[in-house]
């Protein structure tokens, strides 16, 4: 049986000079408080057991991993009938890329670059109107944790240097694939991105992504084997933007990154593994988290490949 808290202190011993490399996403002004250093690992098993280490208990903001959320909540609520507004193939282009949507009217490429999270902000509204405060209780209702919550100032950050989203959500209402205004949707965006959890929490609320969509500690599935099937394939194909080749060859796991520097991640059937570093390689993915990753698969063997 392998020790895995020994495997993590010794990725943390390993990681160490990779925890220099890369840069912070300085863009949203708020993220650059960070300590650049900082390192943190969890890992849950599907039978409950968790392991730690580095600041585990240190929360920061989830950002695009936010994305596996609000898409979870999205297709519980409508199934597949978010394909018909949203695509699931990656995009080779940046997450805050514009051009694609020229030529593919107003579709985004899939689910978790940012047009394609801002549609399914639109479809979380259409069903449930308040689109923040239904996220945010759904992810305390994952973690069991009733104090997660928007860090305020990383939202208001990112409402004041997010042109580029603007620009894509106006450009998709002008194609009718946004049914609320841009306003309400990017605000509702910006506060989803902007939720602070810890590396221990994000692995606790991602376990259903591991475990045939169900919670051990909820009484409902979140979604159906199927549905988390479909969940987990679009996360190695589209999970870490344009860098998903590379992600899928070194690490072999299902992932969602975010430029906040934590990458959650699951081997189906088997365990939810979270990894935080904030310095970031030019595709916008932990440089640190993405090697612990890659450590930890080759030195347990256990990836889906």
């Amino acid at each position: 049986m392998l020790d895995f808290q020994a495997i993590l202190q010794e990725i943390e011993i390993e990681i160490q000079p990779y925890l220099t490399q890369g840069k912070i996403a300085s863009y949203i002004p708020e993220l650059s408080m960070v300590e650049p250093t900082s390192f943190a690992m969890s890992l849950m098993t599907v039978d409950g057991q968790s392991y730690h280490v580095g600041a585990h208990h240190k929360r920061f903001s989830i950002q695009s991993i936010s994305k596996l959320f609000t898409l979870t909540m999205a297709i519980s609520l409508v199934d597949e009938k978010i394909w018909e507004r949203i695509g699931k193939e990656p995009s080779g282009s940046p997450f805050n890329s514009l051009v694609q949507l020229e030529y593919e009217n107003g579709i985004p490429r899939n689910p978790f670059i940012n047009a394609g999270a801002l549609v399914v902000t639109d479809v979380i509204l259409n069903e449930l109107k308040d689109a923040q405060k239904s996220v945010l209780n759904f992810i305390r209702t994952l973690a069991e944790k009733e104090d997660i919550n928007f860090d305020f100032s990383v939202a208001k950050s990112e409402a004041l240097t997010g042109f580029r989203n603007r620009a894509m959500a106006d450009f998709m209402k002008s194609f009718g694939n946004l049914h609320h205004e841009p306003s309400r949707v990017l605000d509702a965006y910006f506060h989803h991105c902007s939720i602070a959890m810890s590396t221990q929490e994000l692995c606790k609320a991602g376990m259903y992504l591991a475990n045939r969509g169900v919670q051990p500690w909820l009484s409902e599935p979140i979604l159906t084997q199927r549905q988390t099937k479909r969940m987990n394939a679009l996360m190695l194909t589209c999970g870490t933007y344009d860098a998903v080749g590379e992600f899928a060859y070194r690490v072999g796991l299902p992932a969602k990154s975010g430029v906040g520097g934590g990458i959650l991640a699951c081997l189906p059937g088997n365990f939810s593994i979270c990894v935080w570093s904030p310095r970031l390689s030019e595709k916008g993915n932990s440089v640190a988290g993405a090697k612990a990753l890659e450590l930890f698969t080759t030195k347990t063997k256990m990836s889906i490949f």
